[in-house]
C-alpha cells in the first residue's frame, strides 16, 4: 500500500514539475529541458548519466510534438526551403551529438555534474544575451565557403551540448540561425526542432551502448507522465507568451539556471 502510494505520488509529482518546467520554456519558445535536467538530479535524485539519458527520452518526445503542433502555423514545405542551412548545420550536430554522448558516458559522475552545472551557467548567459542579440539586426556573413564551415563548426559545438545536457539545443540554435543565416525568429524556432530531432536521436543512439540505458526501462511510466506534462507546459507558456516582458522573465529564468548550477556543482 505504501509503495502503491509512493509511486502515485511520484507520478504526481512528475507531472506537476513537466507543466512547471514546460510553462517556463515555452514562455521564452523553448522545451524547457535545460529546467528539466537539474529537477531529475536534484529533486527526483537520479544519477547524473541516467538524468540525461531520462531528459534526453522526453526532449525527444516534446520536440517531435513540437514539430507537428507548429507546423499548422508554419508549414513544412516553407521549413523545406531552407534545406541548405538544415544540412549545413546537421553536418556538423550529427557528429556532435555522438561525440558528446561519448564523451557524457566516460566522464566520472562527479566531473560530470560539474560539466552539467558549467554548462547550465552557460545557457544562463545565453539566455541573458543571446535572446537580446537574436532581436537585434546583423548583417548575417555573405553565402560562400566561410559561413559552410562555421555552421559545422557551429553544428558540432551544439550537438555535443545538446547530448551532454539531454537538450534539444534550441537555445543556441535559434541564435545561430537568426546572427549566422539570417533567419526571421517564428521560423528560425521551427527548423531548430527539424535540427534538433536527427541530433538527438544520434546522442539516443549513442546513449544506447551504454548500461545507464536501461533506466529508461524502469521508468518508462514516469517518463511518459512528465513528458505530457512538459508538452501540457509548453502549450500554456506558448500562449502566455509576450505576457511576461523578457526584461523582467530572462533574469529570472537565469536566476534559477544558476542556483540550479549551484546545487548540481555541489551535488553528492
Amino acid at each position: 500500500m505504501a509503495d502503491a502510494k509512493q509511486g502515485i505520488l511520484q507520478k504526481a509529482a512528475a507531472f506537476l514539475s513537466g507543466l512547471v518546467i514546460g510553462t517556463l520554456g515555452g514562455l521564452i519558445g523553448l522545451g524547457g529541458a535545460e529546467f528539466r535536467l537539474p529537477v531529475l538530479i536534484s529533486g527526483f535524485r537520479f544519477a547524473a548519466l541516467e538524468a540525461i539519458i531520462l531528459n534526453k527520452t522526453m526532449s525527444l518526445i516534446v520536440v517531435a510534438s513540437a514539430i507537428l503542433f507548429r507546423s499548422t502555423t508554419i508549414p513544412f514545405g516553407e521549413i523545406a526551403e531552407y534545406w541548405m542551412v538544415i544540412f549545413n548545420l546537421l553536418a556538423g550536430s550529427l557528429i556532435g551529438a555522438w561525440l558528446g554522448a561519448s564523451l557524457a558516458t566516460k566522464l566520472k559522475t562527479k566531473t560530470l555534474y560539474r560539466t552539467i552545472a558549467l554548462l547550465l551557467v552557460l545557457i544562463a548567459g545565453v539566455l541573458l544575451v543571446g535572446h537580446f542579440a537574436a532581436t537585434a539586426y546583423v548583417a548575417p556573413l555573405d553565402e560562400g565557403a566561410l559561413r559552410v564551415v562555421i555552421g559545422v563548426l557551429a553544428g558540432v559545438i551544439i550537438g555535443m551540448f545538446a547530448s551532454i545536457m539531454g537538450v534539444a539545443g534550441g537555445e543556441l540554435l535559434i541564435p545561430t540561425l537568426i546572427l549566422l543565416f539570417a533567419v526571421d525568429i517564428k521560423l528560425a524556432g521551427s527548423l531548430s526542432l527539424v535540427i534538433s530531432l536527427p541530433t538527438m536521436l544520434t546522442g539516443f543512439a549513442r546513449y544506447s551502448q551504454d548500461n545507464s540505458f536501461k533506466v529508461i526501462g524502469r521508468n518508462k511510466v514516469f517518463v511518459l507522465v512528465m513528458a505530457i506534462g512538459s508538452i501540457a507546459g509548453a502549450a500554456i507558456g506558448s500562449a502566455l507568451l509576450g505576457m511576461v516582458p523578457d526584461y523582467v522573465l530572462l533574469p529570472i529564468l537565469a536566476g534559477i539556471l544558476l542556483i540550479s548550477a549551484y546545487k548540481i556543482w555541489t551535488h553528492e
